[in-house]
């Protein structure tokens, strides 16, 4: 019986010098395009395990990284001093997945703030280097968070940005298996607080990107479970009317559709969509329509 494909890691300095634990899942067989996973707020690259290996199953390779202040990556805990180290973060680890890419496609995946960020990225101002295609998994264009804890994330954002505020959060939300909430609430790579600053930013972020939508270039599948509370699901729907856009909405589904039992579907969809996308034709393959 063949071993299971599993990540290795490694480390990249980002422009700052913030230390970026990064991870990759090799292919199997010849690869017919790259893709980099964008893990979701409070969270790391690490519980992508299933995702990458299924992918890189598939023939694609797979990259991905702790963003900072996050899993294995340095920086001050839940925290960013400006939104842009983000984008300047994804750029430097997409730069990278380009470079080894030899010319084949290469695809930004991101969950719920991954997926804020590969849009936010997407569709900035000025413009920063472009993936072939974006995977948008339950993208937090908003989210369900309470409106006291807006206004103060808005007013202590600035003069107390390093304040901590727990994350009332039930891990049943996460998906419809019971062992993936448990093992999320347990895992300590996880953060269960967030800092006032990157509330702020995040929200002030989410605004931004939903006036810019018209800005968005490249072909993108965004989907969403049906039963999301944690992302609204209506909050992807402005998505669907951008051109080169496909939009999918799964029933019963909650916020990690990766991690329900369907998940294994949930990403043979992805795949099935990359391939029409980008088909396997080696090296300067191009991407098809919408």
């Amino acid at each position: 019986m063949a071993a299971m494909t599993t990540s290795t890691t490694a480390r990249l300095v980002a422009r700052d010098g913030t230390d970026l634990l990064t991870r990759h899942w090799a292919p199997v067989g010849e690869p017919w395009a790259t893709i980099l996973l964008v893990h979701g707020i409070a969270e790391h690259s690490g519980r992508y395990e299933q995702v990458g290996r299924q992918l890189a199953e598939a023939g694609l390779v797979v990259h991905a990284y702790d963003q900072r202040g996050f899993g294995g990556s340095s920086g001050r805990r839940a925290f960013v001093e400006r939104w842009t180290q983000n984008l300047d973060d994804l750029d430097d680890v997409l730069t990278r997945a380009r470079t080894a890419s030899a010319g084949q496609p290469v695809v930004v995946f991101g969950h719920s703030l991954g997926g804020l960020l590969a849009l936010g990225h997407a569709v900035a101002d000025p413009a920063r280097p472009l993936p072939d295609a974006l995977v948008l998994s339950a993208p937090a264009l908003d989210a369900t968070i309470p409106g006291w804890k807006r206004a103060l994330a808005r007013v202590l954002g600035t003069v107390a940005p390093t304040m901590t505020l727990k994350n009332d959060f039930d891990g049943a939300l996460l998906s419809r298996d019971p062992a993936v909430g448990i093992d999320y609430l347990a895992d300590p790579l996880n953060q269960h607080v967030t800092t006032v600053g990157f509330g702020a930013a995040a929200i002030a972020e989410q605004a931004r990107v939903r006036g810019a939508l018209g800005r968005l270039s490249i072909p993108a599948l965004v989907y969403h479970g049906e039963a999301d509370t944690l992302v609204p699901t209506a909050s992807s729907e402005s998505l669907a009317a951008v051109g080169g856009v496909t939009r999918r909405t799964y029933p019963n589904l909650r916020h990690e559709g990766h991690n329900e039992p369907e998940g294994p579907a949930v990403i043979g969809d992805v795949i099935d969509w990359l391939r029409a996308k980008v088909g396997e034709t080696g090296p300067g393959a191009r991407l098809g329509g919408n």
